[in-house]
């Protein structure tokens, strides 16, 4: 196995064993699409049919938006979005990272854990502090 397949498998590992506290703190995952959109396409035959029955899936409900059809603004973005697709993790109304385009089934969960992991971070700093506080 190279490198970055060690790298994805162990972003995996973390995010299977983390995630359940996200689900708990509203984390949702939009997908901005489009129709005609051919890397939209090609994400739904390789990752959509499994979506929903990942531990990723779980924590970070997929929730699409048609931006071809006026699909509102989110609030809580950090910046309009563009192109699709784009997936842009919310967590609490706000954004937590996105991932502008789709090039493969392994890139796309590579990064997708890498921000859930993000969210886990901020899971537990607000958890310390909190404890902390409450001994004061």
């Amino acid at each position: 196995m190279n490198a970055t397949a060690n790298v994805m498998r162990a972003l995996l590992v973390a995010s299977a064993l983390l995630l359940p506290a996200m689900a708990a703190r509203g984390a949702e995952l939009l997908m901005f699409e489009r129709a005609g959109c051919v890397w939209c396409e090609r994400w739904d035959r390789e990752v959509a049919p499994g979506y929903d029955k990942t531990a990723e899936g779980r924590a970070a409900p997929l929730r699409r938006i048609d931006l071809g059809k006026g699909g509102a603004p989110e609030p809580g973005l950090a910046k309009p979005v563009r192109y699709t697709p784009t997936f842009v993790l919310v967590s609490e109304g706000c954004e937590i990272g996105r991932i502008t385009g789709y090039l493969s089934n392994d890139t796309f969960w590579g990064l997708l854990g890498k921000m859930l992991a993000d969210i886990e971070k901020s899971i537990e700093r607000t958890s310390g502090l909190s404890a902390t506080m409450e001994k004061q």
